[in-house]
């Protein structure tokens, strides 16, 4: 699948904030907050809704409602715990997943180190969640583990990507929907996006 970048002039604005090296890091936790929400809007497009009856201050009427415990949220540790809260105001029933990782830094290689989802993981549509999608690596082993646990309807979440890691997940995944808020130029010799924001672990949690 083709990822779907959104283009809007509000997201433009906020991805200028968090990419300023000078935003400090409660500015940067909320507006990354403030992005995966819209992500999830875009994310949800495709939701199936439920008919109820309901009655307003005038009449009776047929109206539309999503079931909530259809959808788990899985961040991948650390960084992706930034983007919960921003899907937790469009969802706040939804189930949430862990899944923790780090890089290796000479190999650039996944390890993880965590995993816990719903038990009953298999019957929800999963969002994973990590605001930089740099060398695919992460993204690629944690939609594998998902998978394992027969989760059929995997999208992802990513606030900023680079080429390399949209390809490498597409190809190994390509039933899996990417969303993103920008497509950047490219990594560099050491895995980071460019421009990119820098480390959004880090940033968010003031570790460096």
């Amino acid at each position: 699948m083709e990822p779907i970048i959104l283009n809007h002039p509000l997201i433009e604005h906020k991805l200028t904030i968090l990419r300023d090296k000078t935003t400090g890091t409660k500015a940067f936790r909320e507006i990354a907050g403030e992005i995966a929400t819209f992500l999830c809007y875009e994310a949800l497009k495709d939701a199936e809704l439920n008919e109820v009856e309901i009655e307003t201050p005038i009449t009776k009427m047929k109206a539309k409602v999503l079931n909530e415990d259809k959808y788990a949220f899985v961040p991948i540790l650390r960084a992706g715990m930034s983007m919960v809260d921003g899907l937790l105001n469009v969802i706040p029933n939804a189930k949430i997943g862990h899944i923790g990782m780090y890089r290796n830094e000479e190999t650039l290689m996944p390890i993880e180190y965590y995993f816990k989802v719903p038990k009953d993981i298999e019957n929800r549509e999963v969002i994973l969640l990590d605001p930089m999608l740099a060398t695919g690596g992460t993204g690629v082993d944690a939609i594998a583990q998902i998978k394992k646990r027969g989760v059929k309807k995997i999208k992802f979440l990513s606030i900023i990507a680079a080429p390399e890691g949209i390809e490498k997940i597409t190809k190994t995944h390509p039933d899996v929907q990417i969303y993103c808020a920008a497509l950047d130029e490219h990594l560099n010799d050491v895995g980071y996006i460019v421009p990119g924001l820098g480390d959004a672990g880090d940033r968010i949690y003031g570790t460096k």
